[in-house]
């Protein structure tokens, strides 16, 4: 008797989304099986690693995660053209953190001009992730929608108290909009809803499930997006077939583990070495429970990474 290996049946669908414009513009999704079950179904579109980048020069960065970017860490503009031309980003993630009211909080009008300008001197695709304060988001990322038009920039994070108004400048101005629910499948499918019923194209929708560090609650976000797909791809469930999306690396290098050097605690060995890895472990578990796009910030882990996608999608 010949042994056949049990394989799921899949009777759903990612779609697929695309980010940007012109010849270097990235498509994610399209998976019609579980992350890189290619012996079971199509993976059309490889994840995608995205650099990070502040609109401001950081403040509390640890030293070896400020060292690839010394010379350009102070200009938003010039962070992002090193990024490309010197590790190779396919995607920059422009985190608008000196807008948040918590901190410094910038004044929308300084910001979204840091944001145009970034925009205007890369030619990959641009996210813009907000401050995750609804009412300073509903007001910043909807200038950003505006500034930005024709570039097809992805824009967030969005929440059910701001979809609204930001949906409608994403419809109005032809952006794709990262819709952002706390670690929630039931909570990601009802702003999906939301978002669809107000109007914005099902093709220009990224789920953000919100995003924990190795040994700080990623074995939950992990869950959920497991959930998430089974949903989208075994139950038919349409309003969960979108894309994902995890801005991971504020969650990763903010931990204990990424501050604490050698000194401090020996036995956990070299610094830099512990925090990349940190970086690399978060994003391939995401990258297998899902996620089609993983921000990073430090190149060595990003080429860990990329290494990785490339073997298993080869």
């Amino acid at each position: 008797m010949v042994f056949e290996i049990p394989r799921v049946k899949y009777t759903g669908q990612i779609r697929e989304v695309v980010i940007g414009t012109g010849p270097k513009a990235v498509k994610v999704g399209g998976a019609s099986c579980y992350p890189f079950y290619r012996f079971e179904g199509e993976m059309p579109n490889p994840p995608r690693v995205a650099f990070e980048v502040w609109d401001g020069a950081p403040e509390e960065w640890q030293e070896w995660a400020v060292e690839p970017f010394r010379d350009v860490i102070s200009d938003p503009v010039l962070w992002a053209k090193k990024c490309i031309d010197a590790y190779g980003a396919e995607m920059i993630v422009l985190q608008l953190k000196s807008a948040d009211p918590n901190g410094r909080n910038r004044p929308v009008d300084e910001v979204v001009e840091v944001v145009k300008k970034v925009s205007d001197a890369i030619d990959v695709p641009l996210l813009v992730w907000g401050t995750a304060n609804d009412d300073k988001d509903a007001e910043l990322l909807r200038r950003v929608a505006e500034m930005t038009e024709g570039r097809n920039v992805a824009v967030g994070p969005v929440s059910d108290k701001n979809y609204k108004q930001i949906g409608a400048m994403a419809i109005g101005y032809g952006q794709v909009v990262m819709a952002s629910s706390p670690i929630d499948v039931n909570l990601a499918k009802q702003l999906n809803i939301l978002l669809t019923n107000l109007g914005v194209n099902e093709e220009k929708v990224l789920i953000d499930p919100t995003t924990g560090s190795l040994g700080y609650g990623l074995e939950y976000t992990y869950s959920v997006m497991e959930r998430d797909r089974m949903a989208a791809l075994t139950q038919e469930d349409a309003k969960l077939q979108f894309p994902i999306v995890c801005n991971l690396a504020p969650e990763v290098w903010k931990t204990r583990e990424t501050r604490l050097t050698k000194d401090d605690d020996p036995k956990l060995g070299d610094e830099k070495r512990r925090s990349v890895l940190m970086e690399a472990v978060t994003a391939m578990t995401l990258l297998a429970a899902g996620a089609d796009i993983v921000v990073m910030r430090h190149p060595d882990s990003v080429s860990l990474v990329k290494d990785m996608i490339g073997e298993l999608c080869a």
